[in-house]
This record gives C-alpha cells, structure tokens and sequence, in this order.
C-alpha cells in the first residue's frame, strides 16, 4: 500500500500538527513502511484462529471478599492533623 503525501498532510491536519518538510518526508515513508506490513500481514491465512484480547486467558484475579473488622475510628483518625473526633476536618473549598 502507498500512502499518500496528501494523505499524511490531511492527518497531520486532523490531528493539529505542524509538520515541517522534513517531518512530512519521514511520516510519510514510516507510514508507508507501516501500512505495508499491515498488508502484509492480511496475506495470512487466519481461517480458525480465534481473535483474542489479551496474551493470557484469565477470568478473574482477584482473591474472594472477606468481611473483616475495620480499623477503629479513633485509630483511624490518629495520624490526621485536624480532627473533630467523627472526622478529618478541613478547609472549605466551596
């Protein structure tokens, strides 16, 4: 596939950016490199492959809840520097 330069100026114009000359040359053979392989890689045959998302197949990592106590509020509260003894007290900001 070849890539255009007005295509990579149409892009670079959506995504607001300012290439000079130089950056226009360069984008424009990377893209070109890039799209190349893409089509290169739909010259495989992926007939009975099954699409995937992620490298591993996991359906859930995380360990069951388990209810414990909580932390006693006056613990809590210890290491706070303003406190009216229910909670953290602190500046308005409304």
């Amino acid at each position: 596939m070849k890539i255009t330069r007005q295509e990579v100026e149409h892009v670079a114009r959506l995504a607001k950016l300012n290439l000079s000359e130089t950056e226009l040359v360069k984008m424009t053979g990377q893209l070109d490199t890039i799209l190349a392989y893409v089509a290169k890689l739909d010259e495989l045959d992926t007939e009975g492959v099954v699409p995937t998302t992620h490298a591993f197949s996991i359906t859930n990592a995380f360990r069951e809840d388990e209810v414990m106590p909580s932390l006693p509020r006056e613990e809590a509260l210890a290491n706070g520097p303003k406190k009216n003894g229910e909670a953290f007290v602190v500046p308005r900001i409304i």
